[in-house]
Order: structure tokens, then sequence, then C-alpha cells
């Protein structure tokens, strides 16, 4: 596989994944919670690495190719980043919250975390469609690598690109706002919204017309 196709991959791929949305969310509202933004990126970056299997294995297409699998998973998606997302409005965290929590209750934190950037990611029916339609154009046939090992290899210059991406986010937000409560109690909130309206549009795409 061309080194070429990498880098033009993972220039498109850097692009996609700067631009806000719900993974940008979440981790910055795990990152108010306390020490969570490695387990809220471990858990995008299980969720995305599920999603290449997937893809790579073919099953990707045939998700996408019936309407009923779909939109399953576009409502499931949506009624879980609308759950999260109220969650965190009727919660918000601040930095100085987590900081007095005992081990155990802030490895459940971790773990619950770490189960939700799953959901986050796995449950993303926009990120499926992209990787349907983004992978296989980087892919070449004349080379000796299977397609579906060249689409694995794609998707972990990916996952590899969110881990970085997000968890630079994170300690952003945490080390910023960390000496800011009343900030940090704000973008907890605008995260929270975020995440609500990223879920209800979703739901609304499904909507009949």
């Amino acid at each position: 596989m061309a080194s070429s196709s990498v880098l033009a991959f993972w220039a498109v791929a850097l692009l996609l994944i700067v631009v806000p949305g719900a993974d940008w969310a979440f981790t910055i509202g795990a990152a108010l919670r306390g020490r969570l933004v490695a387990p809220a990126v471990g858990g995008l970056v299980v969720g995305y690495t599920a999603m290449t299997l997937v893809v790579a294995a073919g099953v990707g297409g045939l998700v996408a190719g019936t309407p009923v699998a779909m939109t399953v998973l576009t409502v499931a998606g949506g009624l879980y980043l609308v759950w999260l997302g109220a969650k965190t409005l009727t919660n918000p965290a601040g930095p100085i919250a987590a900081t007095g929590q005992p081990d155990g209750a802030e490895r459940r934190s971790g773990w619950f975390t770490l189960a939700r950037g799953i959901g986050v990611s796995g449950l993303n029916p926009k990120g499926l469609l992209l990787f349907i339609a983004l992978l296989p154009q980087f892919t070449d046939v004349q080379w000796d690598w299977p397609v579906a090992v060249q689409i694995g290899l794609l998707g972990l210059v990916f996952t590899l690109t969110c881990a970085a991406f997000y968890t630079m986010i994170g300690l952003f937000a945490q080390t910023v706002l960390h000496a800011r409560p009343t900030a940090a109690h704000l973008v907890s909130r605008v995260s929270g919204v975020g995440m609500v309206v990223i879920g209800a549009s979703l739901l609304i795409g499904r909507l009949p017309h």
C-alpha cells in the first residue's frame, strides 16, 4: 500500500476530526469531571476500532444498505446522545468536584466513561457511513495487500489520530479550566447541549417527510 495514499487519507481524516461534534463534546465533558480524559478517549478509540472491523469485514456495507438497520442504528445513536447530553445538563461538571473522589469511585467513573465513549463513537451512524464512503477510496486493488487489510490500516490511522487529537483537547480543557470553576460549569453545559442537539438532529433526520 503506497505511503502517499496513507498520508492523503491522514490529511482528510485530520480535517474531519478537528470539526467539533459529539466526540468533542463528550471528551470535554469527561475532562471536566476529573481525571477521565484517558477513559473517554479510550472509549472513542474502541468504538472506532470496532467500526473499522465492521467495514473491513463488509458488514458495514450491508448495514448501510438496509434501511431498517440504519434506522435502528440512527435512532439508538440519537437517543443515546440525547440521554448523555441530558445527564450532563442536569449534573454539570466542575474540575474541583472530581478531585475528592475516593479511588474506588474514580475507577468506577473511569469504566463508566469508557463504556459511554464506546457508545458515542460506536453508535454514530454518520461515522459508519463516513467510513464506508471514505476508506475504500484510499485502497488499491493492485497492491499485494488485501483490501480488508488496507481498510484496517486506514482505520488504525484514523483511530490513532483521534486518540492523539482528543487527548490534547481533553488535557487542554482540563488544564485551562481547572482554576476556573464558573467557566468549567458553563463549558460543561455547552457540551451537554451539543450532545442533545446532535442526537436530536439524528432523530429528526429519521422522521418521515
